[in-house]
């Protein structure tokens, strides 16, 4: 039911104008039925946070050990190098000088002196040779080492091993070691300078005697004056 603005006459619905003071009746639109809202639905499905990121523990693996090949690469690299310029160095500070028997290499670590001369080892050794024992070239040498000298000397005689140690022994009556078989005898011998070596051995009817003394550099020298 509508009612006049003007004179509060009833008034049927759809009328204009009122019946009674005749004023023009002010009518308002029906508000629209509010509908509640959906939501929009998306036509894709939204792919999730963990699987559209992509992974980087693969990647970081791989770089790990690609650096670690580098280094192994680049330490080779510098080892072959100082390997080259220390050989390098050795060989160019490294000089060789003969004489006659004697060879003489001075390196950068010291200096090296030998000799293959029966008489000169027998002068460096420090203990008699055998009486009538005939020395041999091969096997006689003489070498120095920084301060270490080591003298070898061979001889060779007819005398029964066991009558060449009954020389010796006396010579050295605090000898570490005096073993005598049958055929073979050995004298070794120790001090604060000397390691003397005396072995004698029976080898085809002759007694093969082998001298070795390993002495420091000055006990050499001052025996040598």
């Amino acid at each position: 039911m509508a009612f006049c603005n003007s004179c509060g006459t009833s008034i049927d619905p759809g009328t204009r104008f009122c019946s009674k003071c005749g004023a023009a009746v002010l009518t308002s639109a029906p508000a629209p039925a509010v509908t509640p809202a959906t939501p929009a639905r998306s036509a894709t499905p939204v792919a999730s946070a963990s699987a559209s990121a992509p992974t980087s523990g693969g990647g970081g693996a791989l770089k790990a050990i690609l650096i670690v090949v580098g280094v192994i690469i680049l330490v080779g690299i510098l080892g072959i190098a100082s390997l080259g310029f220390f050989a390098w160095r050795v060989a160019r500070h490294t000089h060789v000088r003969q004489n006659g028997e004697s060879v003489k290499v001075e390196t950068p670590f010291g200096t090296v002196e030998s000799s293959n001369d029966p008489q000169a080892a027998a002068h460096d050794l420090g203990v008699d040779p055998y009486p009538g024992a005939q020395a041999m070239k091969e096997g006689s040498a003489s070498a120095s080492f920084g301060g270490v000298r080591t003298v070898s000397l061979h001889f060779e005689t007819s005398d029964s091993a066991d009558k060449v140690c009954s020389f010796y022994k006396p010579k050295f009556p605090n000898a570490m070691v005096m073993s005598t078989q049958s055929d073979q005898c050995t004298i070794i011998s120790n001090d604060k300078n000397n390691m003397i070596t005396i072995t004698a051995k029976e080898e085809s009817g002759k007694t093969k005697i082998v001298i070795a003394n390993v002495k420091k550099a000055d006990a050499a020298d001052s025996s040598s004056k």
